[in-house]
């Protein structure tokens, strides 16, 4: 019985429950950060360079037959040995992507929390009052 009680305390502890919450929020970040990629950021992208489509950029590595493929995808298809670099490219571009859309977001939530951090400002202490009066008081006196 003791195990089951162990597990349970595990289980339901503050940590784990954060823990599961944190992989739930970012998966669902996660999709959003593709469609930002795929569905606004890649077309600009695309745009700019003239429509080339990274993903599809390959060395083949080995063509004695002189044979060549239109795509990546044929060229895998035929099971042609393959540098695919532009998958490469295109996954590092997707990472540098959702890596500063995390870090916009850290920074904002930094933001926000530093907001709530802040103290009012504080009076002078006691004992610095007590000082500013003596100084007052002897600034009566000369």
């Amino acid at each position: 019985m003791g195990f089951f009680k162990e597990f349970k305390e595990f289980a339901v502890k503050g940590n784990v429950m954060d823990l599961a919450v944190g992989v739930i929020i970012g998966g669902a970040f996660g999709k959003i950060v593709s469609s930002l990629v795929d569905n606004i950021l890649m077309p600009v992208i695309g745009l700019v360079t003239g429509g080339v489509n990274f993903t599809d950029k390959f060395i083949l590595l080995n063509d004695s037959k002189g044979t060549g493929f239109p795509s990546l995808a044929k060229a895998k298809e035929a099971g042609a040995p393959v540098f695919a670099y532009g998958a490469f490219l295109q996954n590092v571009l997707d990472f540098i992507i959702v890596a500063f859309c995390v870090f916009l977001l850290v920074k904002f939530m930094n933001t926000i929390n530093r907001k709530k951090e802040e103290p009012a400002p504080a009076g002078p202490s006691s004992t610095d009052q007590l000082l500013m009066e003596i100084r007052d008081e002897l600034k009566k006196k000369a």
